[in-house]
């Protein structure tokens, strides 16, 4: 399989989890590479193919536990659109809108509640979404939304034109960012200051930043409430992120008040900073921070601390995305060279390509991220076809 295409590619990754870009002049130290499990994989998966989704952004972002992804794939008109798919079935929930040609949902809840962001038909320059920066032509403000029954509903900002909702939890709260109609005081920033935000019936309600911090991203939100998502200061637009923000800290939030979850050291990949990318309800958070010689998947929690979990063997970082219940931690781990991107899975302390425990898969996928795993673990994430064409997929574990 010819990946060499894939060096041209920028990927969305922090506040939804998705693999990193190519960054250029990067340090050719490396973390300490992850233990692999030596006894027999602990499980071996069966691949689906959840069909080709266009260009990233477009990918699933997020599995429950009753098997239902939201994500976004590239419809027919060649604007990107709000997705869910059930049991292999795609459903486009994208077509109406909030009268903008594009939109995407990030998270869905056991109910099929989907949150995300859309365009409206309102005018703005601002390129707040980054559609017109991943190649989908935009000229209007984007905003957070709430779809249920069929029915696409915009939420509340703190004042500003534009937002997103990253994802839902099963109790109806929501957590994103929203933009508020005062200008950031960083020099060059092009759009309005923006903070970490929760709904909870409808409100939104403000995050603290971190102490000198302007902006922020609450990415994740388990049924507790508590959050997740990274503290800095606007920026250029990332296309690695979808943020216009320098994650200078790794955040968790309860009841108000948020928890800086440090580092693993001085350095890290350029662009890439400190972000929470997903929390379990027991409260651990998963995500990426500097190291002293890159950027490494990390887990935390309150009662230990954080913990790197290195990379696959060879490789240079990695990124945690997703968590489920029991601890089990999917994302992506990358090479040296840029040249190669694994899905990995992290389990009874050792980190394992997810590749490499697969047994069935039809479509020769390979498979680049793993973005999300539920309480069954079930996997879903981007991956590869042998055209170099991107899919969605959803690895289920086999029971012989």
């Amino acid at each position: 399989m010819n990946l060499n295409r894939l060096k041209s590619k920028s990927f969305r990754i922090a506040h939804f989890g998705l693999p990193v870009a190519l960054l250029a002049g990067l340090a050719s130290a490396q973390e300490q590479s992850a233990t692999q499990a030596t006894q027999a994989a602990p499980v071996r998966y069966s691949v689906i193919d959840l069909g080709q989704v266009g260009q990233p952004p477009a990918q699933p972002y997020f599995i429950r536990n009753n098997g239902l992804i939201s994500g976004a794939a590239t419809a027919p008109d060649g604007a990107l659109h709000a997705v869910l798919w059930f049991e292999g079935a795609k459903f486009d929930i994208g077509t109406t809108g909030l009268g903008g040609p594009n939109n995407a949902a990030f998270g869905v809840n056991h109910f099929g509640q989907t949150v995300g962001e859309a365009e409206t038909s309102l005018t703005d320059a601002e390129d707040f979404c980054g559609f017109n920066a991943y190649g989908f032509p935009s000229s209007t403000a984007c905003v957070p939304f709430l779809w249920q029954d069929g029915v696409m509903t915009r939420l509340s900002t703190l004042g500003g034109q534009n937002g997103f909702a990253s994802t839902i939890n099963n109790r109806g709260q929501v957590a994103g960012l929203a933009e508020t109609a005062r200008k950031d005081p960083a020099a060059g920033c092009p759009v309005h200051r923006f903070e970490p935000v929760v709904w909870t019936n409808g409100k939104i309600y403000a995050l603290p930043t971190f102490p000198g911090d302007t902006d922020g991203v609450a990415a994740a939100l388990n049924d507790k409430g508590q959050a997740a998502g990274a503290s800095g200061t606007c920026s250029t637009f990332n296309p690695n992120s979808g943020l216009y923000l320098t994650e200078n800290h790794a955040m968790v939030w309860e009841n108000g008040k948020g928890t800086d979850l440090g580092n693993l050291g001085p350095n890290g990949l350029p662009g890439a900073g400190n972000h929470a990318c997903a929390i379990n309800n027991r409260g651990e958070a998963v995500g990426h921070v500097m190291s002293k010689a890159s950027t490494v998947a990390f887990i935390w929690s309150r009662e230990k601390g954080m913990k790197g979990l290195g990379t696959l063997p060879g490789d240079l970082a990695s990124f945690a995305l997703g968590i489920n219940d029991e601890g089990q931690v999917v994302g992506q781990s990358i090479s040296p060279d840029f040249s190669t991107f694994r899905a990995f899975l992290w389990l009874n302390g050792s980190m394992i390509d997810v590749n490499t425990l697969v047994t069935s898969n039809p479509a020769k996928l390979y498979l680049l991220s793993g973005v999300s795993i539920n309480s069954r673990k079930e996997i879903t994430g981007l991956a590869v076809d042998g055209a170099g064409e991107f899919h969605g997929y959803l690895a289920i574990p086999k029971h012989d």
